[in-house]
């Protein structure tokens, strides 16, 4: 596995596994920064993963035949949210912000959706705009 293709290009197309390797990789980091250190420390270390998370999104995407831009919208809300965790906008965990909320709920529901279409679903079969197949060759039959 090419790490450095997986976390910092943004160009071609992954397949499911990569991509679950990937997310593994990187949620490590931010659950013990969270667990062991707190919401911002756990902040902090979002924003500096969010670019490999977009990359592995975005390869992700494409292999789904999803536009970049798409990833691109759900990492921005990511970021925005960790931005007001930073600056004391989110609220507490009893009682968040309502600007938390309003930001946090379209994020979340963005990502559950992009999780199940980009981790569950087959990519596209065949050569598409962003590249060739990545499980061309390896036995694996169209999905219908």
């Amino acid at each position: 596995m090419d790490w450095v293709h997986l976390f910092a290009g943004i160009d071609g197309r992954i397949n499911r596994k990569p991509f679950w390797i990937g997310l593994l990789v990187l949620a490590v980091p931010e659950i013990a920064a969270h667990v062991l250190l707190g919401e911002r420390w756990s902040a902090i270390v979002s924003l500096l993963i969010a670019y490999p998370q977009f990359a592995l999104f975005a390869k992700r995407g494409h292999d789904r035949n999803v536009p970049t831009w798409v990833p691109g919208v759900f990492m921005a809300g990511a970021v925005v949210l960790s931005l007001m965790t930073l600056a004391g906008l989110s609220g507490s965990m009893d009682k968040p912000s309502p600007a938390l909320l309003a930001v946090g709920i379209p994020v979340a529901l963005m990502g559950l959706v992009l999780l199940i279409d980009f981790g569950l679903r087959r990519g596209v079969a065949g050569d598409n705009r962003y590249g060739p197949d990545p499980l061309a060759g390896q036995g694996t039959s169209p999905a219908p």
